[in-house]
């Protein structure tokens, strides 16, 4: 096979197929160490990955260094450090796997001074002595090649990557990995978070929610109402299929009003998209809208979602900045290195959505009522602000399992465009929303370090899984798109197209892995990782709320429709915004609030208007966090991996990590000793002995004042 580039070219070998493995494989080229990995290679390929080249090398940048093999396939790019075996049930490595699509920046090293950027479809101009392979999720593959006549193959295996990157197929290409590849049987798999993709799956989280008043509907079974929405959700029980497909026609694209969450006191939170105000509903239609929106409450909450939260250009924009600030090449000075970091505006952004969701989380919790999550496009927003809410609201959330089945619902099941705003398709829509959550995510558990079951090392498992292209979960932007590529159903209906009847084939579980499948990438050692060793196991879910306790919240006024924008409550007339006349009571003037600069005020006007309910506390597990100054801090263990020199003192998730960070901090006390105060100097002190809380303030007010000498 040739690679070439504007009149270079070059041979890499003939090519030998393992039919077994379904693998390409290049032979001929390598040293009898690298042979020795061809075995190995071959059973760890994934379903239509090719071999394109490889070449030993070092792996730089963390100590200590190893040396290995780099492979380059027309999926990914990895590292395979010698003496590690791939194993056949975890055909990815988490630590050692860049895919295509995860490459952001591709750069050639020949000398001290001569560097190439490499972008897709570029010529390479000289033999390179190193590559950097910049991931998008900010993690670094740094490559020494070895000399002694091994030349042509860096060369080589420099020219694949960046040919295989021009390709840009690779999501096209890949459908998952079946489950006979993980070496699991299709009939008696038990996914290990609920995949929402049967009626069953909807049903029983609707009644380990509690949601009595809502029921499964099937009425977009064959997507023939929208295929961003899930085949199934869940509507107020009295509303007809019929009333919900007439409703659901007047939203942008077709994304009705539906239940989100149940709160155990009562409240229910909902999710819509736009109105479709071109439309021209009859008053059958407009009275189906608003029961839904209604869902049974006499007050009614409709939320501005987008308000006060930054454009979907915006958090790009920032996200490509914050990316840039945080390689090591930065063109930053050190000393202005904070200001460069506050101009990239991704931490006003978590800001933004913290508060946002920290005051719907007052509004759910003060008073059983509905809110209703209002964005145009549904897709976004909505189920970020969703989810932070259910976060903030019950201990659930928090565990490990009801996280992951969070994100399936709010984020996967709902359509969230994930291959879209992670760019991988190229389209100019790219926005990574998902990334900003997780980040919310990660302030939240630095500030309620013993609320969480899941720990930072599990945050940074599911933000480098949005760009591994091994299951259909992140690889596709709509369940339709999804399940079909997954084979759940061989015939769909187009949307807005009633004539078809036909029903799909079959009601099929996806026989494809889902990103919930840890032991793909990790083995039992990093998943124990996952569990936050602080968690308070008394934060039990079922211990802290009886479900649908009557008299936890206080009941909102009669008939009250309001709009909250801007940190505060408006009156509204109507719900709904095709009506001349008021559909329902306007509200008084007495039940406005102030306008809120905090959360915390807004919790004071909730529970503490009108004066004859008297005071209402917090309901125990709701969580208000901070977002004000240095409260909202940069996850530098994820953005920072690039530089691991900024990684030390960073809080280790292991013993043995705690134990290194123990010695690098003695090693400072060491350095330091001569700050310490003359009448300790006369004390006889054992350098490893631990230091009580008094002496470690003593050094840090040293350090604070004038940093190491």
């Amino acid at each position: 096979m040739w690679w070439g580039g504007r009149g270079q070219s070059f041979n890499i070998a003939p090519q030998k197929e393992e039919p077994e493995m379904g693998c390409v494989q290049r032979t001929g080229m390598l040293e009898p160490r690298s042979r020795q990995l061809d075995g190995h290679v071959a059973s760890g390929c994934l379903p239509g990955e090719q071999i394109l080249a490889w070449a030993p090398g070092v792996r730089k940048g963390l100590e200590p260094e190893l040396p290995g093999t780099l492979i380059c396939t027309n999926l990914r790019v990895t590292f395979q450090p010698c003496g590690w075996q791939r194993s056949q049930e975890t055909p990815l490595s988490s630590e050692y796997d860049f895919a295509l699509v995860n490459i952001g920046r591709l750069e050639a090293v020949s000398g001290l001074s001569r560097v190439q950027l490499l972008r897709p479809g570029s010529p390479l101009k000289f033999i390179p002595e190193e590559i950097l392979i910049h991931g998008r999720d900010f993690r670094l593959l740094r490559v020494a090649f070895e000399a002694g006549g091994l030349e042509p193959q860096a060369f080589q295996v420099t020219m694949a990557i960046v040919q295989a990157r021009a390709q840009n197929s690779q999501v096209q290409q890949y459908a998952g990995i079946p489950l006979s590849k993980a070496g699991q049987s299709s009939g008696s798999r038990k996914p290990p978070v609920p995949l929402l993709e049967t009626s069953e799956d909807w049903e029983a989280e609707r009644k380990k929610q509690g949601a009595r008043g809502w029921r499964v509907s099937t009425v977009n079974e064959r997507f023939d109402i929208a295929t961003s929405l899930p085949r199934y959700f869940w509507v107020p029980k009295r509303t007809l299929d019929s009333e919900v497909r007439r409703a659901f026609g007047h939203f942008h694209q077709g994304r009705g009003p539906r239940l989100s969450w149940h709160h155990p006191g009562g409240s229910d939170l909902l999710r819509c998209g736009g109105f479709y105000t071109a439309s021209d509903p009859n008053k059958e239609d407009i009275r189906a809208v608003e029961s839904m929106l209604q869902a049974g409450h006499s007050d009614v909450v409709l939320v501005d979602t987008v308000d006060e939260l930054p454009s979907l250009a915006d958090v790009q924009l920032a996200h490509l900045r914050l990316r840039a600030l945080c390689l090591p090449d930065s063109s930053a000075a050190e000393e202005k290195w904070l200001s460069a970091l506050e101009g990239t505006r991704w931490l006003d952004y978590v800001r933004s959505c913290l508060r946002k969701a920290s005051d719907i989380s007052v509004l759910v919790t003060s008073r059983v009522r509905s809110v209703v999550l209002q964005e145009r496009g549904d897709r976004d927003f909505n189920g970020l602000l969703s989810s932070l809410v259910q976060l903030l609201s019950v201990p659930e959330a928090r565990t490990l399992l009801g996280f992951q089945s969070l994100v399936q619902r709010e984020w996967v099941a709902a359509g969230h465009p994930f291959l879209t705003r992670l760019g991988v398709t190229g389209a100019s829509e790219e926005a990574p929303v998902f990334l900003l959550f997780l980040d919310c995510v990660w302030q939240l558990l630095q500030q309620f370090p013993a609320e969480f079951e899941f720990s930072e090392f599990f945050l940074l498992a599911l933000h480098d899984s949005a760009r591994v292209p091994d299951t259909l979960t992140f690889l596709r932007d709509t369940p339709w798109e999804r399940g079909k590529q997954g084979g759940q159903f061989n015939s769909y209906t187009q949307i807005y197209n009633p004539g078809y009847c036909q029903p799909p084939a079959g009601n099929s579980v996806n026989s494809q892995l889902s990103v919930w499948d840890w032991d793909l990438r990790y083995n039992s050692e990093q998943i124990l990782q996952f569990h936050n060793p602080g968690y308070d196991p008394e934060h039990c879910p079922d211990s802290w709320l009886p479900r649908q306790q009557p008299s936890f919240m206080v009941p909102g006024p009669p008939s009250s429709v309001w709009l909250f924008s801007r940190g505060a409550l408006t009156p509204l007339n109507q719900l709904c915004p095709w009506r001349d006349n008021p559909s329902l009571l306007a509200v008084s003037s007495r039940w406005l609030p102030r306008a809120a600069i905090s959360s915390e005020s807004l919790a004071d006007q909730e529970w503490g208007l009108p004066s004859h309910w008297g005071a209402c506390p917090l309901p125990p597990g709701l969580l208000l966090p901070g977002y004000l100054g240095p409260q909202i801090r940069l996850w530098r263990r994820c953005y920072l991996r690039g530089r691991p020199e900024v990684q030390k003192g960073l809080s280790a998730p292991t013993i043995s990590g705690l134990q290194d960070e123990l010695s690098h901090l003695q090693e400072l006390l060491r350095k330091w000793t001569p700050r310490i105060s003359p009448e300790d100097h006369s004390k006889k002190r054992d350098p490893n002995t631990i230091l009580n809380p008094a002496e470690i303030t003593v050094f840090f007010m040293g350090m604070a004042e004038g940093g190491p000498e």
